[in-house]
């Protein structure tokens, strides 16, 4: 006999679709609820739309890796639409309905539950805070923009004011989007330059600029806009086991996207992190579609399409801490370096961690975490089992080995991204396979891992790209696929990193490029090149590797190619 499970319905707790009416407190009520019973239980909703208003969200404090720092977000407190918290076999099926979220929030958070799955829902902003005009025309010192329906604005002296549903901006990170090309980058904010801009009328606007700030565009292009504050994230899986998103579409984010964090097996399957194409909209995230730090056992994505971020698609790596202080000969204090990424904990008892120089990103000693505190957000207290190392230095980092995950990223569609598609750090089995990479501005896969900048930390150890597309990604300075971690020595920080059987299709880039790299197979690759044929030294540039196999690639050219 298969296992029975409960089902409870939106509706019976006062969740009435297509009403208009914030639904926050009624699925509250319903999630309630849910938890009370034994055994699977399957939250369902009725068919249709769904509002949630900030005025009676939770409010949750939540550090969150890669967010904000204390200058440019001082408290902490999240506004979470919809919160699973100590939930076991669950289930939330939307039924396909829509939930719209109001403001600014986050919209899910999963905090301590197992065996959680999102299903058959659909999640998008009212008024998103990526602001969207199209350009409409260009004449002798100005040009023309539409708004975009969705997008609110005021001129204030002659300025543009970009409004919301309680918030407001006039600088920030802009893009641009050609739809002809179906591609984005990043430029400076046009409408800031703008020394004026007139309401020509509703929704029409003229924005004036002085000798040399033109912006370089052409009508039908679009501009995006926001405040680059990321106050909130799309969604929060944290503390969590089996979490699973299947058959979902995400249409806009605000902050920095799906985020795991120190959870474990999260599943990402049947996604559509792109705007409903009847908005009318380009932009679905305001950063990173999914960002996964400090996590472990499997993270997969799979099957899904992203399209229209303002960062990267995929990012899943761990946090390098610096040593700080050492208060007894088996304890040291560690503190948080990058101003957005502080205030977790980062070691619980148990983990295994190793002590890393910063500069070579070379382990030189490990050792179990027998207790771990925050002793201030930006600073961390381990006991271990065994004494601190005696060649310890100040600017040497630390690394959780316990917290990395395998990960698996296969058949996944990604484009309009203004920066790469993939980053991964992580020292156990991870594999791209039959993916298609359209257009990146940067790389299309980037292994990085550094205790300089980010300090988002991991080293590569069992890679495999395999059977991808990339079409015309990169750029002059980042190669299609670059394996880069930020070292100042000739130490070797990546190893059996495999690169078969996939095809690219070249701009203005190398294929490859890797350094402090060992045992690296470049093998069975389709390389064309629509105009003339690059040189294989041009492809592929290495530094400081060891144990290289580069064989039986093909190299293609000519202005006849299809690149589709």
């Amino acid at each position: 006999m298969g296992i029975t499970h409960t089902v409870i319905s939106l509706i019976d707790f006062g969740g009435m679709p297509d009403s208009g009416k914030d639904a926050a407190a009624a699925m509250r009520r319903a999630i309630d609820a849910a938890a009370k019973i034994a055994g699977p239980v399957v939250l369902t909703c009725g068919q249709g739309r769904y509002d949630f208003y900030p005025e009676h969200a939770t409010k949750a404090k939540y550090y969150i890796s890669n967010t904000a720092s204390e200058a440019e977000n001082s408290d902490v407190t999240k506004t979470v639409g919809i919160l699973l918290q100590g939930l076991r076999n669950v289930t939330i099926d939307g039924n396909g309905s829509l939930f719209v979220f109001h403001g600014k929030q986050t919209m899910l958070v999963v905090d301590g539950c197992e065996e959680v799955e999102i299903r058959n829902l659909r999640l998008d902003y009212e008024k998103p805070t990526v602001a969207e005009m199209t350009v409409e025309g260009i004449g002798a010192g100005y040009l023309d923009a539409v708004v975009h329906r969705d997008s609110r604005y005021v001129i204030e002296d002659g300025s543009l004011t970009w409004v919301g549903e309680g918030w407001r901006f006039r600088e920030g990170p802009m893009q641009e989007y050609d739809p002809l090309t179906d591609t984005t980058w990043r430029i400076d904010n046009a409408a800031a330059a703008a020394s004026r801009v007139e309401e020509l009328s509703p929704g029409r606007l003229r924005l004036f600029y002085d000798a040399g700030l033109m912006p370089a565009t052409a009508a039908g292009r679009v501009f995006q806009a926001r405040d680059g504050i990321r106050d909130q994230v799309g969604a929060l899986i944290i503390r969590s086991r089996k979490v699973a998103w299947r058959d979902m579409g995400v249409h806009f984010m605000h902050g920095l996207g799906l985020v795991c964090q120190f959870s474990e097996n999260v599943s990402f399957e049947r996604m559509e992190l792109a705007p409903r194409p009847e908005t009318g909209r380009t932009a679905a995230a305001f950063a990173d579609c999914i960002h996964v730090s400090g996590c472990r056992g499997l993270i997969r994505v799979a099957d899904s399409r992203f399209a229209g971020a303002h960062d990267d698609v995929i990012n899943v790596h761990g946090t390098y801490l610096r040593v700080a202080g050492q208060p007894a000969a088996d304890e040291v204090l560690l503190r948080y370096m990058h101003p957005q990424s502080y205030g977790f904990a980062a070691f619980f008892p148990g983990d295994r961690i190793e002590f890393i120089r910063s500069g070579s990103l070379a382990a030189f000693a490990e050792a179990v975490v027998l207790e771990a505190a925050l002793a201030e957000p930006r600073v961390m207290r381990i006991k271990l089992d065994r004494n601190v190392p005696e060649e310890l230095r100040d600017d040497d980092v630390v690394e959780n080995v316990t917290w990395t995950p395998e990960v698996e990223i296969v058949n996944n569609r990604m484009a309009r991204i203004p920066t790469r598609g993939v980053l991964v750090t992580t020292r156990r089995r991870a594999l791209i396979e039959g993916n298609r990479f359209e257009r990146m501005t940067m790389s299309a896969v980037l292994v990085a891992g550094d205790a300089r900048s980010w300090y988002e930390s991991g080293k590569a150890e069992h890679l495999t790209i395999r059977g991808n597309t990339f079409i015309e990604c990169g750029d002059a300075d980042n190669a299609v696929i670059s394996i880069s971690p930020e070292t100042g020595e000739r130490h070797y920080v990546h190893s059996y990193i495999v690169i078969e059987g996939n095809r690219f299709v070249m701009r203005h880039a190398s294929v490859l490029e890797a350094s402090c790299t060992e045992h690296l197979t470049f093998r069975d690759n389709l390389i064309v090149h629509p105009g003339e044929l690059q040189e294989t030294g041009a492809a592929i540039r290495l530094f400081a590797c060891d144990e290289v196999c580069v064989t039986n690639n093909r190299y293609v050219g000519g202005n006849s190619v299809d690149i589709k």
